[in-house]
C-alpha cells in the first residue's frame, strides 16, 4: 500500500501508503505508451536506463505477465496461473481527495474481478494459486473472494491465514510461508523472501500489527493490518527469476545471493528508506531490467490509460534516472493494465 504524505489537501495517496503508488502506463511522460523525458533509449555510463513502455506484442516466453494495477500481477504458464496481490475492486476511501477515512468499509466487485480475470468457473478465469505480500486492502480485500470463488491455494503470512479464515475461506486453501520457503508451484519454482513495508513520511507503518489467531470477519480497511511483508521469486524451468515486491522497501540481506534477472519495484512516496534503488541494485548485482509497480491511482477504474499525478511522475523519473546512473545496462519497463509482458 502506499503511504500517505501531508499535503495542502490533507492526506494524499502518495503519502498515506509508502510503496505504493498513483497512476499507470507511460504516466512518466504524461502520454500513455511514451518514454520518459530526457531517458537514454541507449545504455551508456552516466545516462538514465534504458525506458521501455509496456508493449502490445504477443509474449513469446514460458510465462506471461499482466500487471493488475497496485502491486498485482497474473502470471500464466503452460501448466499453472498464478496472481500476486491482485486488488481489482479498487473502491474509494478518499484518497484522492485527501480526506482518507480508515473506516471505510471492504467491498468486493465481482464484475470487475470476471472482467480482468475472466469468469469464474472457466478455463480463461481459473487461478490456481494466490500469492499475497501483505494483508493491507490494497493487496488483500478481492482475496478471500477469489480463493472462495476459484478454489485457489493462497499463501501468505500468518495474519494472513486468520484473516482469510475470518472472510471463509477453507483452511485447505490456506499456506503459511515465512520466507526461505523453496517449492514448486506447478511448473515454476517459488522461493519466498522476507521483506519489509515501506513507511510514512515519519517514519511510521500504517495500519501495524499482526493477528495470531482468528479475529472478527474484517468490515472496514483498518481491520487489515499490514501482518508482515514478503516479497517472492518466481524461476522457470530455463533457469530465468522474477522477484515480485509488494511494497516500496525490502531486507537487502535477504536479497544477497539470489540471481534475479527481473525484479518488479514499487515506486516509493517518500525518501525515508535510504538508498532505495542503490541497496537493491547492490543486492541483485546484475539485474537486467526493473518494472515499476505500485505507483497507479489504485482508486481509479482498471482501465489504460492509467493515471498519476505530477508529484508521483516526477518520482518515477527520478528512481529511473538514478537506476540508470547506477546500473546503465538495466531496461527500465513502464507497464499498463492487462498487457501481456515477457518476464520469464
Amino acid at each position: 500500500m502506499t503511504t500517505p504524505t501531508t499535503s495542502n489537501r490533507g492526506l494524499s495517496r502518495r503519502t498515506l501508503m509508502t510503496g505504493a503508488g498513483t497512476a499507470a502506463l507511460g504516466v512518466l511522460g504524461g502520454l500513455a505508451g511514451t518514454a520518459v523525458p530526457g531517458a537514454a533509449r541507449t545504455s551508456g555510463a552516466g545516462t538514465a536506463a534504458d525506458v521501455v513502455p509496456g508493449t502490445t506484442a504477443a509474449p513469446a516466453g514460458f510465462a506471461t505477465f499482466a500487471w493488475l494495477g497496485t502491486s498485482g500481477w497474473r502470471i500464466r504458464t503452460p501448466a499453472t496461473t498464478v496472481l500476486l496481490d491482485p486488488y481489482v475492486t479498487r473502491f474509494d476511501t478518499g484518497l484522492a481527495a485527501g480526506t482518507f477515512r480508515a473506516t471505510t468499509r471492504l467491498r468486493v466487485d465481482a464484475a470487475a474481478l470476471d472482467a480482468a480475470l475472466g469468469a469464474a468457473g472457466t478455463k480463461e478465469g481459473a487461478v490456481d494459486s494466490v500469492l499475497v505480500t501483505h494483508t493491507h486492502w490494497d493487496h488483500f480485500a478481492d482475496v478471500p473472494h477469489l480463493a472462495r470463488t476459484r478454489g485457489a491455494t493462497v499463501f501468505t503470512t500468518l495474519t494472513g491465514y486468520h484473516l482469510a479464515l475470518a472472510m471463509g475461506v477453507p483452511r485447505e486453501q490456506l499456506a503459511v510461508v515465512r520466507g526461505g520457503e523453496e517449492m514448486h508451484l506447478g511448473d515454476l519454482v517459488l522461493r519466498v523472501v522476507p521483506s519489509l513495508h515501506s513507511r510514512t513520511a515519519s517514519g511510521g507503518l500504517l495500519f501495524p500489527g499482526v493477528h495470531t489467531r482468528v479475529p472478527a470477519r474484517p468490515r472496514t480497511i483498518a481491520d487489515l493490518p499490514e501482518g508482515d511483508t514478503l516479497s517472492y521469486l518466481l524461476r522457470s524451468p530455463q533457469g530465468r527469476s522474477v522477484l515480485l515486491l509488494g511494497g516500496s522497501d525490502y531486507d537487502d540481506r535477504a536479497l544477497h545471493g539470489l540471481r534475479v534477472d527481473t525484479v518488479a519495484l514499487p515506486v516509493p512516496s517518500t525518501d525515508v528508506t535510504a538508498d532505495y534503488a542503490g541497496r537493491l541494485l547492490a543486492a541483485l548485482d546484475g539485474v537486467e531490467q526493473v518494472v515499476l509497480v505500485h505507483w497507479d491511482d489504485f482508486e481509479s477504474p482498471l482501465t489504460n490509460p492509467p493515471r498519476a499525478d505530477e508529484r508521483t511522475r516526477g518520482r518515477m523519473l527520478d528512481l529511473t534516472e538514478r537506476i540508470g546512473r547506477l546500473s546503465p545496462g538495466t531496461r527500465v519497463v513502464v507497464p499498463e493494465y492487462g498487457t501481456p509482458l515477457d518476464l520469464l
